[in-house]
Order: C-alpha cells, then structure tokens, then sequence
C-alpha cells in the first residue's frame, strides 16, 4: 500500500514555484546571450562574403563547420553529463564562444574563419544538452513549459544577432564582432549563479525519472520508430530554416535590391517571429498534447511557403512572420516529446536533437549554397516551399495527449534558491 503523500507546508510550495521560475529565468537569459553570439556569425556572411569574397558554397562550409561540430558533440556530451553532472559546463561553453568570436573578428584568411566557426560550435554542444537537462529539472511537472521558457531566451538571442549586426558590425566593420565577447561574461556570471542550484538541487533527483503522465508504455520498436519520425519532422523544419536564416538577406537583396540593412531588419522581424512561435509551442503541449502541436506547426506552414517565392516585398515581409510563428511552435514539443520517450536519457535525448536540429540546419545551408551557385536563390526558395509536407508524417507518431491537464500543476520542482 502506497503511504500518503505529505503535503508540504503552505509557505514552501509557492518558495518552490519561484525558486523553479529563477532558475528558468537564468537559464533562459543564458541561452539569449549565448544564441546572440553563435547568431552574429549567420548575421554577418554578406559582410564575410564581401571581405573575403567567398562564393555561396564556402559560405555554405562557414555554416557547415559551425554547425556540424555542434551537432556531432551534443549527444556525446549530453550523455556523459547525464552519468557526470558538471555545473561549471555552461561557463565553459561561454569560454569557448568567446574565443570563437575574437577568431571571427580578426581572421586574417578563410580557413581561420572555418576554425572560429568550429569553435563556437564547441560552445554550442557544451551549452545545450546540460542546460537543457537543467531546464526539465526546473520545470517540475511542466516540461513544456520550461522548454519553452528556455527556447525563447535562444531564439530571442538569434533574432537580436542580425538587429546588432545591422547597426553596430555592418558600420564599424568585422573587427567590432570582438566587442561581444563581454556578453560571454555577462553568461559565465549568470552560470556561475546556475551552477550553485545545480549542484545542491540536480544530484538530490538522481535515478527519479519517470515517465510523464499520459506517456504510454511503449516497446523499443515503438520508441526508435517514434524518434526516426521525430528525426524526419526535425529535417523537414530545419532544412526549410537554413533557407530563411542563412539565405534571407541574400534572397532580399538579389530579388528586390533592398541595402544590407534593410534586408537585415527583415531577418530580424523573421526571428523576433520564431520567438513569439516558440513561447506557445511547450504549454499548448502541455495541454492538447504534442503530436498535434507538432503536426499543425509543420505542416501549416505549407500554404505559406508555397506562396512565398512568388509574393512582391511587402508579402514576403508578412507571410516569413507567418512562417516563424507557426514553424517555431515544433521543436519544444519536439524535443520533450523525445525526452518522455527516453526519460532516463535527458542529456543525451535532448543533446540529440539539438545535435540534429544544428547539423541538419548546417547541412542544409552547406546544400542550398551550392544549389543557389548552380541556379539561383529564387530557385532553392520554390524548391524548398515543399518541405513542409513532410509534415504529414506526423500522423504516425504515438498519441502522447496528457490524461489530465491540469496533473502538470500538482508537480512542484524541488530546488534551492541559486
């Protein structure tokens, strides 16, 4: 016979509630200053470009090496942080976007420019799975929620990189790139502070996880086949991504003769979009359950794309905010979904699919630029207007709707004040 739960004192749940959101808080700054300096490297390829006068595949190989030693670091490292927490991870991982920074800033030649790049991709596979796990621990009995708390500090950070590089790199040249290594150590501050709740809080839950409410039992062909199309879902919106946030400026530019600028702004507003998408994607999760959130963020995208390369400025302004708001949406519930698959894997879960979100993102630049050199930017647009039909396979995911919505509130994180 189970004992009854003891119901903490009146005064220690709503301690326990702020004590949770604090954690969220810092971790979700952590995560915008970091995606802010992983972002200028993206925001700044026309000025790469020009400086150095690459062509659009070695622009391509810029994003490549970034974003591929990112992805094929993650998982290794969410792995070993699940048997071996280490608190001090995410200081680290600042250290090293750091130095990827200044090598960007002052590369004198191109295969200096690939090193940087590989660099802060080091930063991004330290940063990501720890953090990550570290949010779900936040979260208690809401995991959507607090993965998307911690999702819109990124994607906040991504959308402020193109608005800093507009108006503070673009007039003062690459070398100003340097000036923001200080938010590095801004972040190491902040996971310093982290690290102490970590440390105290993290070890005490242990060997605790268990599968969320709602989560059916379900065999290890069942998972592997749920992950496979959760893979698949991630392809089709990162490969349709790396077209707007690599190549957007581009695009703007060739197809309308906007300045720099002005195509920078546009990016941003794209951005600023994701963001908003990516606040409501955990909670609607939480509540109609994440297969259907991830369906209708990919696929309804489709009608969008599909009409973006043919629509004048103003409608490509409208219809790529559109797009951000919907497309974003998918990956909290695409990465919590996997972690209610794999309960006893965070780290690694969560490092793999970020681990694919960037390789496939870089991939997919490295594929579009040299498509783009071989025909145009116009063309790798319509081609890639029909990725989001592969949203479709979502239908086939197992039906995760949580039992009760409101079982998420009973469950309290317990945590220190950090």
């Amino acid at each position: 016979m189970r004992p009854a739960a003891t119901s903490p004192p009146e005064s220690a749940a709503p301690r326990a509630t702020r004590t949770a959101l604090a954690v969220l808080a810092l971790l979700s700054t952590g995560h915008l200053l970091n995606d802010m300096m992983q972002s200028l490297l993206a925001a700044i390829y026309p000025l790469l470009k020009q400086d150095f006068a690459l062509s659009f595949t070695q622009i391509g190989l810029i994003a490549l090496a970034y974003q591929v030693t990112a992805s094929l670091l993650q998982p290794a490292i969410g792995l070993y942080t699940d048997r071996k927490p280490q608190p001090h991870a995410l200081a680290v991982a600042m250290a090293f976007t750091l130095m990827g920074l200044c090598l960007v800033a002052f590369a004198p030649a191109f295969p200096l420019l690939l090193v940087g790049a590989c660099t802060i991709g080091v930063g991004s596979a330290v940063f990501h799975p720890e953090s990550a796990r570290m949010t779900r621990a936040a979260a208690g009995g809401r995991p959507g929620f607090g993965q998307s708390i911690f999702q819109v500090g990124g994607t906040a950070g991504s959308a402020l990189g193109p608005l800093l590089a507009a108006f503070v790199v673009a007039p003062r040249g690459r070398s100003s790139v340097a000036w923001f290594a200080l938010a590095a150590l801004v972040g190491m501050l902040l996971a310093v502070r982290v690290s102490r709740w970590h440390a105290t809080s993290v070890p005490a839950r242990a060997g605790r996880a268990h599968r969320a409410p709602g989560v059916p039992s379900l065999s290890r062909r069942q998972i592997a086949i749920a992950l496979g199309l959760l893979i698949v879902l991630l392809f089709s919106k990162y490969f349709y991504l790396a077209s707007l946030t690599s190549y957007y400026t581009f695009y703007l530019m060739s197809r309308f003769h906007v300045t720099l600028q002005s195509a920078q702004l546009h990016l941003f507003a794209f951005l600023a979009a994701v963001a908003v998408g990516t606040l409501a994607g955990g909670p609607l999760g939480d509540r109609l359950g994440r297969k259907y959130v991830i369906w209708g963020s990919i696929l309804g995208v489709l009608p969008f794309s599909l009409a973006l390369p043919y629509a004048d400025l103003f409608w490509t302004g409208v219809l790529t905010v559109l797009i951000g708001l919907i497309i974003a949406s998918a990956f909290s519930a695409i990465v919590v979904f996997a972690q209610e698959l794999v309960p006893h894997r965070v780290g690694a879960v969560s490092g793999l699919f970020f681990g694919f979100a960037f390789g496939l993102g870089g991939v997919g630049a490295a594929v579009l630029g040299w498509l783009a050199d071989h025909t145009s930017i116009t063309y790798v647009y319509r081609l890639c207007a029909f990725l989001p039909a592969l949203g479709l396979f979502a239908a086939y995911l197992p039906d995760v709707r949580p039992r009760n919505s409101s079982a998420a509130q009973h469950t309290l994180p317990e945590a220190e004040s950090p």
